[in-house]
């Protein structure tokens, strides 16, 4: 069995070695990089939280690829979403047995959003690979922090294999603040703070951020020719409702609407990239949600929505706050336009007040500037690129 394993191993490490060298200046993710992390691998029990999109190159899942290397995978943890199929935001994810190897499933987006020590009976070194948006309500750095907690207490060692930003170009949003904190917002970061999944990791632990201030032994493997300014295009959905790089890149800004009366296109194929209601001024542009993938039951399902497209809208480098402004502006006053979790999205509580007092969108950024100042200052202690 040794033999044969040495065998895979050293035809897959030529021609994962073939493949970088034949494109030097190419971007490869850390979990293409199987040479710098599967020694750690080896002789080992393995929990690996992955998810649909931890693809390696030529459309190989992660948890797959190190399987045919030999690598003993005990348990897949999985985050909000699921692991192979793709559940709605929010949607309940079971405990289950993967039907292409019959490895247990973790859920940690159901009862528990951390591992207890059963679930971490028997692992002696965890793998994290998720591909992040960069933004704070984007709950797999929520779920990141939980598992450096738990291999911290247990004493497992964590390695994070990193993978691009896509809005790792800008710094913006109002950072949150401490009685705003949630399983969507856990940190004192602003809403979009340009880092990749692996330097947040670092800055968890180099903040003692996790419970009584303890450190998880973490090993970042770093992405191969990339920088912040990368022009990045994810080659799977991070989630169901992000299906492109408009979307994603709108995301940041288009979530604040979320926990409002408006939709933003869940239910449709442009999520992320409109948004509208059937209250709001008559416009050339409207959409009907219906039950789609990633969204079994949208708001305002069946109803003509009047809306903006923004799908030719070049992607912003910083928060918008125009859109809310003007829906709230253009919304009726007899009806309720924000949702009681805004302030969970928002990190904040002074926005929705601002929003309502009319305060334009220079005036609101202004109250950010002496946070957002000290975060780039934390920041960059844990920068890797």
């Amino acid at each position: 069995m040794k033999v044969a394993f040495k065998s895979t191993f050293l035809f897959f490490l030529f021609f994962n070695l073939s493949i970088i060298c034949n494109s030097q200046q190419k971007l490869l993710t850390a979990a293409e990089q199987f040479p710098k992390y599967i020694k750690f691998l080896e002789n080992e029990n393995v929990g690996i939280v992955a998810n649909k999109a931890s693809f390696v190159y030529k459309n190989n899942h992660i948890v797959d690829s190190l399987i045919s290397l030999g690598i003993i995978i005990k348990k897949v943890f999985v985050p909000e979403h699921g692991f192979r199929v793709s559940g709605d935001a929010g949607e309940k994810i079971l405990d289950q047995k993967d039907t292409k190897t019959n490895i247990p499933i973790i859920s940690l987006y159901g009862d528990q959003k951390k591992p207890n020590d059963n679930h971490l009976k028997g692992i002696s070194i965890m793998v994290f690979d998720l591909q992040d948006v960069g933004v704070r309500f984007f709950t797999y750095i929520s779920t990141l922090h939980y598992i450096m907690e738990a291999c911290a207490e247990k004493n497992i060692p964590l390695i994070v294999l990193d993978r691009p930003n896509p809005n790792a170009h800008f710094i913006d949003g109002p950072v949150l603040e401490n009685d705003c904190k949630s399983f969507v917002g856990m940190h004192p970061v602003p809403i979009v703070y340009g880092m990749t999944i692996g330097e947040y990791a670092r800055m968890i632990n180099g903040e003692g951020w996790l419970k009584n201030k303890i450190k998880c032994q973490l090993r970042v493997i770093k992405i191969k020719n990339y920088k912040h300014n990368t022009n990045y295009e994810l080659p799977y959905r991070p989630s169901p409702n992000l299906p492109n790089s408009k979307a994603i890149a709108l995301y940041p800004s288009l979530c604040l609407l979320e926990p409002t009366a408006i939709s933003v296109g869940r239910g449709t194929e442009m999520q992320f990239q409109v948004f509208g209601h059937p209250d709001l001024p008559k416009s050339k542009f409207t959409f009907i949600p219906i039950p789609n993938f990633g969204a079994k039951n949208p708001k305002l399902v069946n109803q003509l929505c009047n809306g903006v497209d923004l799908r030719d809208q070049a992607s912003p480098n910083k928060i918008e706050l125009k859109w809310i402004i003007e829906c709230y502006k253009n919304f009726p006053k007899s009806k309720n336009f924000f949702k009681d979790g805004f302030f969970r999205i928002a990190g904040t509580k002074k926005l929705k007040n601002q929003i309502e007092l009319g305060m334009n969108e220079n005036e609101i950024r202004k109250t950010w500037e002496e946070d957002l100042k000290n975060f780039r200052k934390t920041r960059l202690k844990y920068l890797l690129y």
